[in-house]
C-alpha cells in the first residue's frame, strides 16, 4: 500500500509541474495595422514571423532587431486567443553561436517533426553587413519554446536562399520555400526526414522574381501566397494554387489591393475550432517603408476569404474578432475613412479617380468611390500616412515645399516626411491635418465652397477650411 501512495504522490507532483492548460479562449478583438504588447506591457517583436500550435496554445516566432537593424533575437510568445500574448523566451540569441554574434536573420519560421518529436526553425542567414551571403539556416529544439541549438548556414543545392518560409504537409512531408538567385526565381524543397536539410528541388518559378512566400493547404487544394521584390515598399501580392505541390500551378492571381493594404505577407495561419476553420493572414507593414527601426513594424491581420475552392480574396478591416475556440475570424469596417471638410461639407477626392502620380488632391461632393476614401495608417513617431483606398498612394506635399501654397497630391509611398501627418485634435470633432516637414496644414484656399479645388499647405489657424470630420467606413 505504501509503495502504492509513494507512487499516486509522485504521479500528482509530475501533474502539478506540467504548464497549465488555458481555459477556452473567449472570442477576442484584434486591431488591423497596430503594434501588439505582450502581457507585461512590453512591445511584442515578432517580425517576419510564423506561428506553430502545440497544444491549446499558439507559439509566435519572430525578429526582434538591435536598433541598427543586425540580429538580436529569435523571440518566442504565446497564446491560448491570439490577442493576449505571453513573452516566453528569446529562443535564438547573438550568443547561441558564432555565426550570429554579427548576423541578419530573417523570416524564422518553426515547423514540428512528429517522428524525431523536435521542433525544428527554418531562416534566412546573412552577415550583418550586406546581404551577399543570402543563406538558408537551421535550429533545433526539443521543445518548443526552449533554447534553440543552432546547427548551421548553407546555400540550398548551391542556390542562393533569402525570404523563407516552412510547411508541413498532412501526410508529414516537410518542406522549404524559399527566394533564389536574387529573388529572380522561388524554390520549393522536400526536406529531410528530420526536417534539419534539404533532400530534393521539388518545384521551382524561374525568372518570376517573387519573395515573401507563404504556404498553406486547404480542402486538397496548396495555396502559394507571395509579394514581388521592392525592397521595403509595399506591392501587389499574387497567389497562384495546385493540387500536388510537384504538379501544374496556376497562373500569378492577384489578391488585395495594389500595396496589400501597406503590407507584406509573412505567414497563414490555419484557425481551427468547433465551427470549423478559418485562415489568417498575416502580414507586417515594415517600418522601413518609412524610414524607420524594423523593430517599429507593425502587424496587419485579415481573414482569407475563399470564393472558390481555387481562389482567395482579402479585403481590408479596421479590427477582426477571432473566436479561435471555434476557429471563426470576423472583420469590422473597411479600415477606411472619409475625410469631410467642415466650412463645405466636401470631401477630400483624388481627382477623377486617377490612380497616376501627381494628380490634385481636391474637395468635392461626398459620394461613395474610393477616391475619397483613405486609410489612415500610424507610422513612427506618433505620425501617419493618409493612403487613397483606389491607388495606394499617399497624400503629398508636392515637392516636399514648405512654402505657403504648396499643392497636395497623391503620391507613390515612401519615407518622405512631406507624406506623414499628425492628426491633430481641433476641438468639437474635428481634426486639423498637420505635414510632419513644414508644421503646416491641409487647408481648401479661400475657404471656397466650390468643388474641384486643389487643397494646399498654410500656415495652422482656427479656419473651418482646414478642419476635417473623420468618418469611418
Amino acid at each position: 500500500m505504501s509503495r502504492v501512495l509513494t507512487l499516486l504522490a509522485g504521479l500528482c507532483l509530475a501533474l502539478a509541474l506540467l504548464p497549465a492548460a488555458p481555459a477556452a479562449a473567449a472570442p477576442v478583438t484584434v486591431p488591423v495595422g497596430a503594434p501588439f504588447t505582450d502581457t507585461s506591457g512590453n512591445l511584442l517583436h515578432a517580425h517576419g514571423g510564423g506561428v506553430v500550435k502545440v497544444g491549446s496554445y499558439y507559439y509566435w516566432f519572430g525578429e526582434n532587431r538591435n536598433a541598427d537593424g543586425t540580429f538580436r533575437y529569435v523571440s518566442a510568445y504565446r497564446s491560448a486567443d491570439l490577442r493576449t500574448w505571453e513573452f516566453r523566451n528569446h529562443v535564438l540569441t547573438q550568443s547561441s553561436h558564432a555565426e550570429l554574434q554579427v548576423a541578419n536573420i530573417e523570416r524564422p519560421k518553426v515547423i514540428y517533426n512528429a517522428s524525431t518529436g523536435r521542433f525544428v526553425m527554418w531562416m534566412h542567414k546573412e552577415n550583418g553587413r550586406d546581404y551577399g551571403e543570402a543563406r538558408a539556416a537551421v535550429a533545433v529544439s526539443d521543445t518548443v519554446d526552449g533554447n534553440y541549438t543552432y546547427l548551421r548556414s548553407f546555400r540550398p543545392l548551391g542556390h542562393m536562399s533569402r525570404d523563407i518560409t516552412a510547411f508541413v504537409d498532412t501526410d508529414g512531408a516537410g518542406y522549404m520555400i524559399s527566394a533564389a538567385d536574387e529573388n529572380y526565381d522561388l524554390h520549393v524543397y522536400r526536406l529531410t526526414a528530420d526536417y534539419t536539410d534539404v533532400a530534393t528541388l521539388a518545384r521551382m518559378w524561374d525568372g518570376d522574381h517573387r519573395e515573401a512566400p507563404a504556404m498553406f493547404k486547404r480542402d486538397g487544394v496548396y495555396f502559394l501566397l507571395t509579394s514581388g521584390a521592392t525592397g521595403w515598399q509595399p506591392n501587389q501580392a499574387k497567389y497562384a494554387t495546385a493540387t500536388s505541390i510537384t504538379g501544374t500551378w496556376s497562373a500569378w492571381q492577384n489578391v488585395g489591393d495594389a500595396v496589400t493594404y501597406g503590407s507584406q505577407p509573412a505567414f497563414v495561419l490555419p484557425v481551427q475550432g468547433t465551427s470549423g476553420t478559418s485562415y489568417l493572414y498575416m502580414g507586417d507593414r515594415w517600418a522601413g517603408a518609412w524610414g524607420g527601426p524594423v523593430n517599429d513594424s507593425r502587424y496587419v491581420w485579415l481573414p482569407i476569404r475563399f470564393p472558390s475552392n481555387t481562389t482567395m480574396s482579402l479585403s481590408y478591416a479596421r479590427e477582426l474578432t477571432i473566436d479561435a475556440a471555434a476557429g471563426t475570424i470576423a472583420a469590422t469596417g473597411s479600415g477606411h475613412d472619409r475625410l469631410t471638410v467642415r466650412h463645405s461639407g466636401k470631401c477630400a477626392d483624388v481627382r477623377n479617380a486617377s490612380t497616376a502620380n501627381l494628380i490634385a488632391v481636391i474637395q468635392y461632393t461626398c459620394g461613395s468611390g474610393a477616391n475619397q476614401q483613405w486609410r489612415i495608417q500610424s507610422v513612427s513617431g506618433g505620425y501617419v500616412q493618409i493612403v487613397a483606398r483606389h491607388s495606394g498612394k499617399c497624400l503629398d506635399v508636392n515637392g516636399v515645399s514648405t512654402a505657403d501654397g504648396a499643392a497636395l497630391q497623391q503620391y507613390a509611398c515612401g519615407s518622405g516626411h512631406n507624406q506623414q501627418w499628425h492628426v491633430q485634435d481641433a476641438g468639437g470633432g474635428y481634426v486639423r491635418l498637420v505635414a510632419r516637414h513644414s508644421g503646416k496644414c491641409a487647408d481648401l484656399p479661400s475657404s471656397s465652397q466650390a468643388n474641384d479645388v486643389q487643397f494646399k499647405q498654410y500656415p495652422c489657424n482656427g479656419g473651418q477650411n482646414q478642419q476635417f470630420t473623420r468618418t469611418s467606413l
